[in-house]
C-alpha cells in the first residue's frame, strides 16, 4: 500500500533517510528561479517540485524547482515490501538538505504535458529525414498543453508556474493523489501473485497444432481459412509461425507485409523477414514511420530490415499506413498460389498477449488479388480502384460501411447492424446510423474509447445501444456485422476505427470472412461481449457512461478464455469439433 512520510514511524524514516543520502541525494540538482535564474525548461511528462523558501536574513520568500529524478524508482519499497513510498516524499522531507541555510515554507509536486505531435512537412523529399527532424524536435521543444499540480498547492504558486509556462487556468488539471503513476508497473513487476490475474496461456488452434510437429501451415490454408483471435489464440503459433515457416519455404518467392509498431523488443516477425530476404527472396516491408511515439524504434527497425536486404518503404508522404496485411508468394505444383493475412492489430508479439485482436488467414485468390494490387500503390505509382474482396481507405472504405448501413436501413426491423471498434467519430456515419435507428434497425455498438454518437434520443437513436468493455484484456479489434441472420450475416474485420482520420488520412483494409464456421464464431464473439455484465459501461443519452450493474455476471474475457481451451481439447480429442 502507499504510505505517506508524515505516516512513518521512527525505523521506517531511518530507512528512508540512509535511501536518500546513498541514492537519490547525490543526483539531484535544485534551480532557483530569481532576476539572475531564469525559469527552468520543464520537460515533457517530467516529475518536479516547486519548492518555497524563506531567506532567514533578508526575510524575502523565493522559489526553485526540483526535478525528480526520471531514472530512480518512482516509488520507494520499504523494507517489508508491502508498502510504498512515492520518491517526490522522499525527497520532500530532505529539502533542507538542498538548500542549507534556508526556511523551507512549502513544497508541492506539478507536471507539465508538451505537445509532442509534430506534422511532417509533406513537401520534404526525404521522408526518413523528416521523421528525425520530429525526433529531434520532441527531445528538445513543444509548447507546454496541461499543467498537473498537487490539489494542496498555493495559489501564488500557481499562479507563478501558470505565467512561467504561458498557460491559462483552464489548463491546469488538479490532482487529489500521486502525480505520474506510470510508476506503477514497477509495482505491477512485483513477486506477487495472488494480487494479479491467473496467468493466461494463449492457446493453439487444433488445425494449427495437431500432433508433435508443426503443421504445414500453407497445406491448412489449402483447404480452409483460419480466424485467429488473441489473445486466446497464440500469435506465436499462428501469424509468428506463418512468417517464420514462409522464411524458411524454398518454394516462397516473395513476402510483403505492413509493420505499424515493431515493438521494443527483439521481434520474431523482423528476424523471420531478415532470414527471408537472406535467403534470396523478395521481401518488402513497408515500415510505418509516422507511428506517433514509435518513430524512433520503428526506425531502428527499418534499418535493420535495410541492412539485410529487405526492400524497406517508409509509409506514405500525407497518408499513415495503418493496415495489418501480410502477402506471402510460393510457387506450387499448379502455379503461383497467394497466402494472405488481414488483421486488425499490429504485428509485435508483446501487444498480442494484452491486446484483444483477431486476424484471417487465407489463401482466397481474389483476396490475395486485392492484396497484390495494395501492395502496389503503396511502393509504387498506380490510381485507386475498386478491390474485389476488401475495403480501402481512404478511397471506398467509408463508402461500403455507408452502403451496408444503409441497406439494414431499408429492411427497418428486419435488419441489423453489430459494430465493434476502439472509436466511432465520423459525423456521416454517425448520420447514417441516426437514419438506420430511425427506421427501426436495431444496432449495437462496442466502443472502448471515444463515441461521438448519443444512444437512446427519442426519435433520433432509440434503437441504438452503446457499451464499452473494459477488463482483462485491452478491446481492440474492429468487427462490422450487418445483418439479422447470422448465418447470412456479412461480417468483415480490419484495421479502421469510424474516425475522419482513419478513413480519409490514413490506409486501412477491412476483409469479409466468409467461411461458415468462421462466421459462427464471430457471432458468438459479439453476443458473449454483449452480454458481459460484469465489466461493461454503457452509454446514455446525455454522453455520459455508467457501469452497468452485474445480474447474470457474464465475465467475457473469461467466457472467451475458457471455450478457447475447450475448443482446443475438443478438436484434439475429435477432430470433428474443429470449427476454427
Amino acid at each position: 500500500m502507499f504510505s505517506r512520510w508524515e505516516d512513518l514511524d521512527e525505523d521506517d524514516r531511518k530507512y528512508l533517510v540512509d535511501v536518500f543520502q546513498s541514492r537519490v541525494f547525490p543526483v539531484l540538482t535544485p534551480l532557483a528561479v530569481d532576476p539572475a535564474h531564469p525559469f527552468p525548461y520543464i520537460s515533457n511528462l517530467s516529475l518536479n517540485l516547486a519548492v518555497q523558501v524563506l531567506d532567514p536574513d533578508t526575510q524575502e520568500q523565493r522559489f526553485a524547482r526540483v526535478k525528480v529524478p526520471p531514472l530512480l524508482p518512482r516509488f520507494v519499497v520499504m523494507p517489508d515490501g508491502e508498502r510504498f513510498v512515492p520518491l517526490e516524499q522522499v525527497i520532500a522531507a530532505h529539502l533542507d538538505q538542498l538548500f542549507p541555510g534556508m526556511e523551507i515554507t512549502a513544497n508541492y509536486p506539478f507536471r507539465v504535458t508538451r505537445d509532442a505531435d509534430f506534422e511532417l512537412d509533406d513537401e520534404n523529399e526525404d521522408l526518413l529525414e523528416a521523421v528525425e527532424s520530429v525526433l529531434n524536435l520532441r527531445n528538445r521543444s513543444g509548447h507546454v498543453v496541461r499543467l498537473e499540480v498537487d490539489a494542496t498547492m498555493d495559489e501564488d504558486i500557481r499562479a507563478l508556474l501558470i505565467r512561467e509556462l504561458e498557460l491559462s487556468p483552464h489548463d491546469v488539471t488538479v490532482i487529489d493523489g500521486p502525480l505520474d503513476l506510470s510508476g506503477l508497473w514497477t509495482l505491477c513487476a512485483l513477486d506477487r501473485p495472488e494480487l494479479k490475474d491467473e496467468p493466461w496461456v494463449p492457446q493453439t488452434q487444433a488445425v494449427l497444432g495437431r500432433g508433435d510437429t508443426a503443421p504445414d501451415l500453407f497445406r491448412v490454408l489449402e483447404s480452409t481459412d483460419v480466424l485467429v483471435h488473441h489473445p486466446y489464440d497464440s500469435f506465436s503459433t499462428s501469424v509468428a509461425a506463418f512468417v517464420e515457416q514462409a522464411s524458411r519455404d524454398p518454394n516462397v518467392l516473395a513476402i510483403k507485409q505492413t509493420l505499424y509498431r515493431t515493438g521494443s523488443q527483439q521481434s520474431s516477425i523482423v528476424d523471420s523477414l531478415v532470414r527471408a530476404a537472406q535467403a534470396g527472396k523478395q521481401v518488402v516491408a513497408l515500415v510505418e514511420v509516422k507511428a506517433r511515439f514509435d518513430e524512433a524504434i520503428n526506425v531502428e527497425r527499418a534499418r535493420e530490415l535495410e541492412e539485410a536486404g529487405v526492400h524497406v518503404v517508409y509509409g506514405l508522404v500525407g497518408l499513415k499506413t495503418h493496415t495489418k496485411i501480410l502477402l506471402v508468394v510460393r510457387n506450387e505444383h499448379t502455379g503461383i498460389r497467394r497466402y494472405c493475412h488481414v488483421g486488425t492489430g499490429n504485428y509485435n508479439s508483446v501487444t498480442a498477449n494484452l491486446y484483444e485482436d483477431l486476424g484471417l488467414l487465407t489463401s482466397d485468390p481474389d483476396v490475395g488479388e486485392d492484396l497484390t494490387e495494395l501492395f502496389n500503390s503503396l511502393t509504387g505509382y498506380s490510381r485507386p480502384r475498386r478491390y474485389r474482396q476488401l475495403l480501402v481507405a481512404p478511397h471506398g472504405l467509408r463508402d461500403g460501411i455507408l452502403d451496408r448501413i444503409r441497406a439494414e436501413a431499408d429492411l427497418g426491423a428486419d435488419g441489423r447492424i453489430v459494430m465493434k471498434m476502439n472509436a466511432l467519430v465520423d459525423p456521416e456515419t454517425i448520420d447514417a446510423l441516426y437514419a438506420a435507428s430511425a427506421s427501426g434497425t436495431p444496432i449495437d455498438l462496442l466502443v472502448r474509447g471515444i463515441c461521438c454518437l448519443r444512444p437512446g434520443v427519442p426519435g433520433l437513436s432509440d434503437t441504438i445501444r452503446v457499451r464499452s468493455l473494459l477488463g482483462r484484456f485491452l478491446e481492440h479489434s474492429r468487427i462490422f456485422c450487418f445483418g439479422a441472420d447470422p448465418e447470412s450475416a456479412e461480417y468483415l474485420i480490419g484495421s479502421a476505427d469510424i474516425m475522419p482520420r482513419n478513413l480519409d488520412r490514413r490506409v486501412e483494409a477491412l476483409v469479409p470472412v466468409r467461411a461458415p464456421s468462421l462466421r459462427r464464431r464471430l457471432a458468438e464473439l459479439l453476443d458473449v461481449e454483449l452480454a458481459d455484465d460484469t465489466q461493461v459501461w454503457e452509454l446514455d443519452r446525455a454522453g455520459d457512461w455508467h457501469r452497468l450493474p452485474t445480474i447474470t455476471g457474464v465475465d467475457a474475457h473469461r467466457v472467451l478464455m475458457d471455450r478457447a481451451v475447450a475448443r482446443s481439447h475438443d478438436a484434439r480429442a475429435d477432430p470433428r469439433h474443429d470449427t476454427r
